[in-house]
């Protein structure tokens, strides 16, 4: 069964059992401000991932209004998704205005060099500095989660984009390829471990974990060089739980 559909289904039955009420009483779960990003179209991976960890947040009870996405295909469908260029996307995070116990969620899945993050709407590469900033705009010194989702994207998680707030999860070392970019694929091989990671991790150091061994079992089975999955985590938020 498709992972968008076990969401929804989760959604409606707690709705059934208990109203919207305990949705909304959850600790952290209305609390986050959120950017996901698809910055290409050339397969259908990227869009389907930012669209089922939306499905995720909304069925643990974030408000849709806090969930801003960005993508690389027309936005026809859905004339609230915005084009993901470098401009609009770096615009959007630094106009979060997180405020003191809120959270901030980042979410970039795409293709990657050791530049940084392909957007195709734009045809650059997200460079870390530049997210970096936009950041430290947005989400001041609330807890951030940042998860990028690409080849190389290791380099995101070193250098200016670490902060004591910043949780960072990246797809692949600095000097690694992620895999799984095929139109054949619902989500590339990182984004449907850590899709199967988040319902079940009480914390997203077990998120990452989770994410990791995933990647690594699946990478072994598919007899490719690892990409080793990277994380760093703030001081403040070392042990930052997802709910």
């Amino acid at each position: 069964m498709p992972l968008r559909l076990i969401f929804r289904l989760c959604a409606a039955a707690l709705l059934f059992l208990g109203g919207g009420a305990s949705l909304a009483a959850a600790p952290a779960s209305g609390r986050w401000q959120v950017v996901l990003v698809a910055g290409d179209n050339a397969e259908p991976v990227f869009d389907n991932a930012v669209a089922a960890v939306s499905d995720w947040l909304q069925a643990d009870g974030v408000r849709t209004a806090t969930i801003h996405r960005l993508s690389a295909s027309p936005p026809a469908r859905d004339p609230a998704i915005e084009p993901a260029s470098v401009a609009r996307v770096l615009r959007r995070i630094a106009s979060l205005q997180a405020r003191p116990g809120e959270r901030c969620l980042v979410f970039i899945t795409s293709h990657g060099k050791q530049e940084g993050i392909w957007l195709a709407a734009s045809g650059e590469f997200l460079e870390p500095a530049g997210l970096a900033r936009a950041l430290s705009v947005g989400c001041a010194a609330v807890p951030t989660v940042v998860i990028l989702s690409s080849c190389y994207s290791g380099v995101f998680a070193a250098g200016p984009m670490k902060a004591p707030n910043r949780i960072i999860l990246s797809a692949a070392r600095a000097d690694r390829p992620s895999f799984g970019c095929q139109a054949d694929r619902t989500y590339t091989v990182f984004d449907e471990c850590l899709l199967s990671a988040l319902p079940r991790a009480p914390t997203w150091r077990a998120v990452y974990e989770g994410s990791r061994d995933c990647v690594t079992r699946r990478e072994r089975r598919l007899a490719v060089l690892p990409s080793q999955p990277q994380a760093a985590f703030g001081t403040a938020v070392r042990n930052l739980a997802v709910r």
